[in-house]
């Protein structure tokens, strides 16, 4: 099968780290476009609309989005529309009801959507799946912390509604405990801390259970300086196990039994390549629906104001 023209909308900072050098090293590729109002990138076309793009370059096979999400569905539309494959940067869209007709579009195209969750292809999310499912979850917490000043420095849409604030990482971690639990959870309780002069949270903390009465905390903060914490621990029969720094290690009972390099970026791109291979879509809400559940069920907590 020939390579795939590709074209990326939305070249910012996760596109330049992540996007462009996992597509430079897989031959499934052949990177022909970008959109962006700011960004371009070298040796291919570039355009400053999808619009423009479409009509420009109708080479173009599939479209990776990595625009913020208030902005995603209606390119993911124009896309789908023009007879593209899509990859949606996570989170898929600021609604669930949107990326749900995303997906109905794509079915009736006969085209792949794929609502790509990067956190699940960390080097020991699947043997941390394989580990609980052979034992007896007593409990587990989710630890996840980290300094927005650091990872979003300046940006003023995730602070924006629709930009989900804290929820921005802390679906990482809701994407690997999802795919990891051997039952599906749902949240019972939650308190969502926004500063007085935003309107998307800074700090989250959430109480899960499953039908089994699942003891399940996760906590969300954008204020930690100093270490970041990615982290999950789970109590079980068979022993402590934690899975760090954003799922590339797992330890049980203080012993590290997987620690591999980071390839998440390259993963995705190669699970995308699959499912356009196979025509068929990925596309899993869970994590989404998590945190639309947390914004439904949860109590507003405000705090003193954040200032970049």
């Amino acid at each position: 099968m020939s390579p795939i023209n590709l074209a990326i909308v939305g070249v910012g900072k996760i596109v330049r780290d992540q996007h462009l050098p996992a597509v430079a090293k897989n031959s499934d590729y052949r990177l022909i476009a970008a959109a962006s109002r700011h960004g371009t990138v070298n040796g291919i076309d570039n355009f400053k609309s999808i619009d423009e793009m479409l009509v420009a370059a109708p080479d173009i096979a599939a479209v990776s989005l990595c625009m913020p999400p208030q902005y995603r569905y209606e390119a993911a539309e124009k896309a789908l529309s023009a007879g593209k494959h899509v990859f949606l940067e996570k989170p898929p869209g600021a609604t669930l009801s949107e990326v749900a007709d995303l997906e109905a579009l794509a079915d009736s195209k006969g085209l792949s959507l794929f609502a790509s969750w990067h956190s699940r292809y960390a080097p020991a999310v699947e043997a941390a799946k394989t580990f609980l499912a052979g034992t007896t979850i007593r409990a587990m917490q989710v630890i996840w912390k980290e300094d927005v000043r650091h990872w979003h420095p300046n940006q003023e849409w995730i602070w924006q509604a629709g930009g989900l604030g804290v929820f921005d990482p802390g679906i990482n971690a809701l994407s690997i405990v999802t795919h990891i639990l051997p039952r599906p959870a749902f949240i019972t309780a939650a308190t969502l801390e926004f500063p007085e002069n935003r309107d998307a949270p800074i700090a989250a903390s959430i109480t899960f259970s499953d039908a089994k009465g699942l003891d399940l905390k996760a906590d969300f903060d954008w204020r930690q300086t100093g270490k970041q914490s990615w982290d999950i621990v789970a109590q079980t029969e068979a022993g402590e196990m934690v899975l760090s720094e954003g799922g590339a290690k797992l330890s049980i009972d203080g012993k590290l039994v997987h620690d591999e390099p980071e390839q998440e970026y390259p993963m995705l791109y190669k699970r995308f390549a699959e499912i356009v291979k196979a025509g068929k879509s990925d596309v899993d809400l869970a994590p989404l629906r998590h945190v639309a559940d947390a914004f439904m069920l949860g109590r507003r907590k405000f705090v003193e104001a954040f200032h970049d």
